[in-house]
Formats: C-alpha cells, sequence, structure tokens
C-alpha cells in the first residue's frame, strides 16, 4: 500500500476544527475538561491522519491498531478525532456530550462510541491496559503468525498525561513493558506540566525521559507539540522497531489558543466561559458562529479516511485468504477464538471428584482445574503477582512468556498486581484469549479498581485469589482478609464464587470460562476441604447439601463443613437442620423466586456462616443469626485462629439453636 494520504486541508486548521468542537461541547454541556483536549489536537490530529491503521467504516476490524486515551478526561479530543475521521458519531453525539443517554459520555466507556477500545478515566488504568493490548497481540502472534504469513500485526498506541505517570499502576505497567520489550507499543506523553491543582512542579518534578530510558523503553523528544511535522517524524520512527516499547514525549500547552487560560490550570477541568470561548476562537483566527463548526475540507478528510481504512481491510483479509489456504486449522482456531466460542464438550475435560477422596485445599483443585481446561482451551492464559507457587494457577508445560518470546501461556508480572489487573483487562477486551490473574484476596485491594472496570467494560476477566480467609494461619491480620468478600459483591455486573471443595471449583472454573459479560471471581483456601458430591447445580448460586426442616444453615467454601458438624451435633438434640452451599450470591440471585424459596424456605430460621465480615448477610438471613468475622484476625496455624474467633460447629450449633 502507498504511503499514507496526507489530510486534505492544512494541519493548523485541522487541529483548530478539533479545538473548536472541544470549546462549543464542554461549554455547551457547562461540564468538561477542554484544556488537555486543546493542547493534544495537533497530536491526535497527527496520529489518526497519518499514522494510526484503523478502518472507521470498521471499527472492531480485527486487524486494526489499538488506540487508548489513557487520560480519559480529555474525551473531547477522542470524541473530535473519530467523528472528523468518518467514524459513526455524529455532530449530534458531539453535542450530546455528557448528557444522559448520550454516545459521548464524560470519560470514554467502551460499546457507547464506536472507536473507544477501553474506558478509562481512573488516571494509569489506560496505560495498562495499552501494554496489555500490546501483550495479547504479541502472544497470538508468537501462536498463530507464520512465516510470510503474519496476520496478527497491529500497533497500540496511547496518549498519557503528567496524571497518569504519578499514579503508581503506570510504573507497573512501564516496568514490564520494557523488561518484556514491547516494541510495537508506542506511547505519547503529553507534557503540559499543569494538574488540575496547579503547575505539577508543586509536587512531580521527576525527569520523564530518563525514568522511561531506565525502564527500557526508547524515547523521543518533540519540543513542539503543535508542529505537525515534528510529530510527524517522531513518530514515523517510533514505528521502526528498535526492540523496546516507545515514549514520545511531546511539548504541549494546556488550553492552546486561549488568551487568559492557555498555561494555566483553569483551563483542565471547567468550561472556559463563552467569553474566553469567543476570545479564543478569535485568537486562532476562528470563525465565532456556527458552534460545532467543521469546515468542508476538514469534513471532507472523513470520507478518505473511511476509504484508507477500506483499503487497509482490504489487504488484510487478502492475507488472511492466503492464511487461510496454507494454514487451513489455525485459520478455523484462530476464527472460533476470536466469536469467543469454545468447542462442543469441553467441559467434559474438567476433574471430578468422589465423596471418597482426600481433603484438598481448592486452590489445589483450582491448579486441577485451569490445567485440565487449558488442554482444551489453548486460549486460557494466566498470570500471577510474583505468587504462582502459592496461588497454583501455573499452566504446566505451557512456558513462561518471557524477553523474545512470547509463545508462553504463563505471564510472570512480578509484584505488580495493579497492572496486572488492567492487563488483563485488555487482554480480554482484544479478542482471541482467555486471561486469568491471581494473588491473594487481601490483595484483591490492588485491583478492585481494575475489576470494576472490567465490570463496566462488561469484559471476561478471570481474577483469581486465594487464602480466602483468616484460616490461613500464621501470616497474621495483613494477610487474612475480612471486608473483601464484601466489597467484591457490591461490584455490579460481577460473579464471585467461593467454592467450597474439590467439584465445586471445578464448576466455578467451568463457570468462569462460559461467561462472556462481565469478570468471575474465583475465592480459593489454602486449607484441604472434604470433598462434597460432584455435579452439584453450582451455576445456581446455591444448593442443598443436606436437607432438614427445623433450619437452615447457609455457608461458603471452607465453612460449609462446619454447618456440616453442627447440623450432627444438632441431631443429637432432636433438631434437624438444612444446610446449604452458596458460592455464589450473584448467581443465587438471579434465580427465579421459587427456586430460592425451595433452597432457602423464608418461613425456616435462617443462619449464616462464613469467615468474613457480617455485612451484606442479612439479605439472606434477615434477623437470623450470622457466625461471621467483625475483627481482624490473628498470626498462628489457622486452626487455632479459626477457633479463637468462634468460627467452629460449636458456635454454628449454638447460633442455630437460639433460632429455633
Amino acid at each position: 500500500m502507498s504511503e499514507p494520504h496526507r489530510t486534505l486541508a492544512p494541519p493548523e486548521l485541522c487541529a483548530n476544527t478539533v479545538r473548536g468542537l472541544v470549546m462549543d461541547a464542554v461549554q455547551a454541556a457547562n461540564s468538561g475538561h477542554p484544556g488537555g483536549p486543546m493542547g493534544l489536537a495537533t497530536v491526535g490530529w497527527t496520529l489518526f491522519s497519518r499514522h494510526l491503521r484503523h478502518s472507521p467504516g470498521n471499527p472492531d476490524w480485527p486487524g486494526r491498531d489499538r488506540f487508548v486515551l489513557s487520560n480519559g478526561h480529555a474525551s473531547m479530543l477522542l470524541y473530535s478525532l473519530l467523528h472528523l475521521t468518518g467514524y459513526d458519531l455524529t455532530l449530534d453525539d458531539l453535542k450530546a456530550f455528557r448528557q444522559l443517554g448520550s454516545k459521548t459520555p464524560g470519560h470514554p466507556e467502551r460499546g457507547e462510541a464506536p472507536g473507544v477500545e477501553m474506558t478509562t478515566g481512573p488516571l494509569g488504568q489506560g496505560f495498562a491496559n495499552a501494554v496489555g493490548f500490546a501483550l495479547a497481540e504479541r502472544a497470538l502472534a508468537a501462536q498463530f503468525n507464520r512465516d510470510g504469513h503474519e496476520v496478527i500485526d497491529n500497533r497500540t498506541w496511547f496518549i498519557t498525561s503528567d496524571g497518569d505517570l504519578m499514579e503508581g499502576i503506570s510504573y507497573e505497567a512501564a516496568s514490564i513493558a520494557g523488561f518484556l520489550g514491547l516494541d510495537r507499543l508506542i506511547g505519547i506523553y503529553d507534557d503540559n506540566r499543569i494538574s488540575l491543582d496547579g503547575p505539577t512542579a508543586m509536587s512531580f518534578t521527576e525527569n520523564i525521559p530518563e525514568r522511561f530510558d531506565a525502564l527500557g523503553w526508547r524515547v523521543l523528544n518533540v519540543a513542539d507539540g503543535n508542529d505537525a511535522d515534528e510529530l510527524d517524524e517522531a513518530l514515523t520512527a517510533a514505528k521502526v522497531s528498535d526492540g523496546r516499547p516507545t515514549m514520545v514525549v511531546a511539548r504541549t500547552e494546556i488550553g492552546y489558543g486561549s488568551p487568559n487560560k492557555q498555561g494555566d490550570a483553569s483551563s483542565h477541568g471547567a468550561p472556559l466561559g463563552e467569553d474566553e470561548v469567543a476570545l479564543t476562537k478569535q485568537a486562532l483566527g476562528w470563525p465565532p458562529e456556527p458552534a460545532f463548526l467543521v469546515p468542508d475540507e476538514v469534513a471532507a478528510w472523513a470520507e478518505q479516511c473511511r476509504a484508507r481504512g477500506d483499503e487497509h481491510e482490504r489487504e488484510w483479509y487478502a492475507k488472511v485468504a492466503e492464511y487461510q489456504a496454507a494454514y487451513p486449522e489455525l485459520a478455523a482456531e484462530l476464527e472460533r477464538r476470536r466469536d469467543g466460542l469454545l468447542p462442543e464438550g469441553w467441559e467434559d475435560a474438567l476433574p471430578r471428584y468422589s465423596t471418597d477422596d482426600a481433603a484438598v485445599a481448592t486452590r489445589k483443585a483450582g491448579n486441577a482445574a485451569i490445567n485440565a481446561a487449558a488442554g482444551v482451551l489453548p486460549e486460557i492464559i494466566q498470570g500471577a503477582a510474583d505468587l504462582s507457587v502459592s496461588t497454583n494457577t501455573t499452566i504446566n508445560g505451557g512456558g513462561d512468556i518471557a524477553p523474545g518470546d512470547f509463545s508462553g501461556r504463563n505471564i510472570r508480572y512480578g509484584v505488580r498486581e495493579h497492572a496486572m489487573g488492567a492487563i488483563t483487562n485488555a487482554m480480554a477486551a482484544y479478542g482471541g484469549l482467555r486471561p486469568a490473574c491471581s494473588t491473594f484476596l487481601t490483595f484483591s485491594d490492588y485491583q478492585k479498581n481494575t475489576i470494576r472496570l472490567a465490570a463496566l467494560m462488561h469484559l471476561p476477566s478471570i481474577f483469581v485469589f486465594t487464602h480466602d480467609s483468616i484460616a490461613l494461619g500464621e501470616d497474621g491480620p495483613t494477610h487474612q482478609p475480612v471486608e473483601h468478600l464484601a466489597a467484591l459483591r457490591a461490584i455490579p455486573n460481577v460473579v464471585t464464587l467461593r467454592p467450597a471443595d474439590a467439584n465445586e471449583t471445578s464448576a466455578a472454573w467451568r463457570i468462569a470460562l462460559e461467561r462472556t459479560t462481565g469478570p468471575t471471581v474465583l475465592v480459593l483456601t489454602r486449607q484441604g476441604l472434604p470433598m462434597l458430591e460432584a455435579d452439584a447445580p453450582v451455576d445456581r448460586g446455591a444448593y442443598v447439601v443436606a436437607d432438614g426442616d427445623d433450619a437452615t444453615i447457609i455457608a461458603t467454601g471452607s465453612e460449609v463443613h462446619l454447618g456440616l458438624a453442627a447440623r450432627e451435633a444438632l441431631a443429637g438434640d432432636g433438631i434437624s437442620a438444612r444446610v446449604v452451599s452458596m458460592p455464589s450470591w450473584e448467581l443465587f440471585s438471579a434465580q427465579d423466586r421459587e427456586y430460592r424459596e425451595q433452597i432457602i424456605p423464608s418461613a425456616s430460621p435462617r443462619v449464616a456462616v462464613e469467615a468474613a465480615s457480617p455485612f451484606g448477610w442479612a439479605k439472606w438471613v434477615g434477623d437470623g443469626p450470622i457466625v461471621a468475622v467483625d475483627r481482624f484476625g490473628a498470626s498462628a496455624p489457622g486452626g487455632v485462629v479459626m477457633d479463637a474467633l468462634g468460627m467452629t460447629p460449636a458456635a454454628v450449633a449454638d447460633a442455630v439453636r437460639s433460632s429455633v
């Protein structure tokens, strides 16, 4: 294909069109962040019009470059560029910026506007997402590309800000990207030296080029972020790999063009005001009216960009056709994985256990399950935050992803939980992979924002958390989760599963791998648990383990076995107690009222048992007793801690006696 077409209008005119749209949309909404987009207008235009390989007429084309706006508050930059380059985003959509139900929310949201790859806003997340996209591309290329048939070959571009780089997640993500040598990853740093509170010099004076050089990145400098030719030269150089990711440091001016607010923090997070908008348009040589002006010669570029995207697609699909002819089985497998389809009968590979089998920790049962599934689902890829020997998630024989070798199925994230979560999300969004990541449950706090964003984007990320309660023992209260289950259950669109034995663990992995509409959290034990019956209806969220008429004991995870032991003790008193395993509140809540009543009769006294915070259990037991942990744990053997904090069969039995 020939070199990309140059813009049909002078770059300055195109950049000022972006600035005009930004100012007008933020002013119309009386809310938003005009300063960053105004300063980045030339940067964004140069990238989208000259370098980004995309197809505005087909935003989901698999061969496209990925672009992430990490500083999501600059959303009007992205919306303006999408409109001007021919995506299905109209001027009316821009006029509805930040309004209910619009395609242009305050921060970019995946699934709302075409061309928005990831939901960004919490600073640093998009940076790590970009690393995830680049890693997914390299992993799939290693699995599917063959000599002369490079059907996976896109780049990942992102724009990042001072605020992104202040957040620790960006350091974690930059560190692993540099270590791995993700050379098809290109960042553009908006070096405007202004944050919401004022000059970054108040809190952020480190040498960013030297920081990225130390992290293993190539650094290119652009002295004037409004010089399209200088930017063009730098971005052209960035596409020529030297084995490292690239950071282009572009010096810009926040609020560029505003006579009174250029270079000032006041343009960061508030409309310029009608008078200042008029003055800025005058300073830029821009007509004061009409608002949302797009000159004809700039509007004409959209058609050219769509045509160029069509040409990119035709070339790529021609490559795919050659690949299909040469490697039909590989091509069919890639298509299956991109479509998110699972092979028929795959779940038969998952292990099943007899009640005669020895007790096993659910983290170890999880290892058996992920390895069985990985044997028939090559799309599974997993990583751990330097805890794989403890979380037991390693895919045996799968090899490690390493610098220069992306063919493995295990990612050594190091102690980088936050970036690990965001990278996992982007790999799930990229398509063709089913990523999982793992750490201890108490460290889920480091990932809470990434789990929340996975839920917001409906991404099927899998988060595995082991060492799930005070029963983990000697590591003590810093490592013993208490409030974490309640916090995870509070996030909309997350399914949290805390299995009670190895059979439930196999079922939990099946559910996680079959889910396509949101993230799944698996919460697993360190200590061994006896076996329950196989083929229980775990996918319904709760079921009866042992029947009884006088009371219902509802428990999750290891505490199901406390309930069973309490049931035996109660039988000696003539009390018939039912024991219900409830591995997932969310799945049980989704059942019809008849099933919920069948499992947990509302007329029966109910007792909840969980070695975690009691918060939320009233939904299931009403005023009934809750045997739980409402304090931090202690450093001692797990059984000793459980006894000391009242997590015993006797305590459960007493709670039942008090309620019948």
